[in-house]
């Protein structure tokens, strides 16, 4: 139980930059408005929100036609295969986020607010990724609660208080990221691309952790919960 309250910890820090940061980034960093600026900055970063809140419709649906698979996949890779892939995904389209914010500055020195306007390939690039995040995020909302509530019905622990212990390393990962991605980004002074660098690290540490601190889970005796966000 342990290893899958550190993975979890873990896994949580490399999601929560992008839960808080994903229509601010669409707004600041890809539409470069600004909210307290001009009339044209305001709805650049207003028409930004709007895409973002739009790429979030596409990562729910995502999400949603991803739940059906997961099942089936734990039960053919195995849970920790499937999880940690999940880490590795994230690893990699936290370090896209960085990567495209830098292809819209098309300056890698330069302040984000001070950006040439995004061309209209990088708009639809990150959409795109926010619609292939809801497949990491569905397995984020089922596979670690299900490993939870097996181990403890295999080692004849409560279920209801593991899940409660799992929620811990949720809320803690959410409250260090809410406290410190702010003061973070003002360090670099590069917009959020800190904080969606550091949750790209985050992912590959839980990623590596958890191939060799997860339990192994029987495939045959998996079965698939959902759980949710905080």
């Amino acid at each position: 139980m342990p290893s899958v309250l550190l993975v979890t910890g873990l896994t949580w820090l490399s999601w929560f930059p992008f839960i808080l940061y994903d229509t601010d980034w669409m707004g600041r960093e890809i539409y470069h408005g600004d909210p307290k600026g001009t009339p044209d900055e305001a709805n650049a970063f207003q028409a930004g929100v709007r895409a973002g809140a739009f790429g979030l419709l596409l990562n729910s649906v995502v999400l949603g036609f991803s739940s059906f698979l997961i099942e089936p996949l734990c039960k053919r890779l195995g849970p920790r295969v499937v999880w940690v892939s999940s880490n590795f995904l994230v690893c990699l389209s936290m370090a896209a986020i960085c990567i495209i914010s830098w292809w819209a500055t098309q300056d890698l020195h330069g302040y984000i607010q001070h950006a040439i306007t995004a061309s209209k390939e990088i708009k639809i690039v990150s959409l795109a990724l926010f619609a292939f995040l809801g497949i990491p995020l569905a397995i984020l909302y089922s596979v670690p609660f299900a490993v939870t509530a097996q181990l403890a019905a295999k080692r004849g622990g409560g279920q209801g208080l593991c899940t409660g212990v799992l929620n811990i390393a949720i809320v803690i990962p959410q409250v260090i990221i809410a406290v410190g991605a702010g003061p973070w980004d003002e360090l670099f002074g590069k917009g959020n691309i800190p904080a969606f660098g550091m949750a790209s690290a985050f992912a590959l540490i839980g990623g590596i952790v958890g191939i060799f601190l997860l339990p192994k889970i029987s495939r045959r005796q998996f079965r698939a919960v959902s759980g949710g966000g905080h």
